[in-house]
């Protein structure tokens, strides 16, 4: 597995840790989904090709399709709760506790998809302990 794609498994890992232990539900939102952007972005630094010449930025929902199309609805479940979590991670009281849960539970699922894309067994992407 290449550094970049182990180092951003690990830490998408660490995030759905530390989203479980969050202590307030935009807290935990948050956590989840930023875990779920870098689950994403290792698909893409496993899969993706740099573009020739300047190409203009995008976001990771909106590439990921395009690199792994069997994650089209994930990308697009995700893109859409971006503008949420961004609320959230300013403090602003914009989602439940059970949406945190039910994102956080979105986030685990998303992560064992993309080790299983990628040809990963999960327990690679744990942080290491000690």
């Amino acid at each position: 597995m290449a550094t970049a794609t182990a180092d951003l498994l690990t830490a998408a890992q660490r995030g759905i840790a530390e989203a479980v232990i969050a202590e307030t539900a935009s807290e935990r939102y948050a956590r989840a989904h930023l875990s779920a952007l870098r689950s994403a972005a290792a698909v893409l630094a496993a899969r993706a090709r740099p573009a020739k010449g300047r190409s203009r930025l995008r976001s990771v929902w909106s590439v990921l399709p395009a690199v792994a199309p069997e994650l089209t609805e994930w990308s697009t479940f995700f893109a859409a709760s971006a503008s949420k979590r961004s609320a959230a991670e300013a403090g602003l009281p914009v989602v439940t506790q059970r949406e945190a849960d039910d994102l956080l539970r979105d986030a685990e699922i998303f992560h064992d998809q993309v080790c299983a894309l990628l040809h990963i067994d999960r327990q690679q992407s744990l942080p290491a302990t000690g």
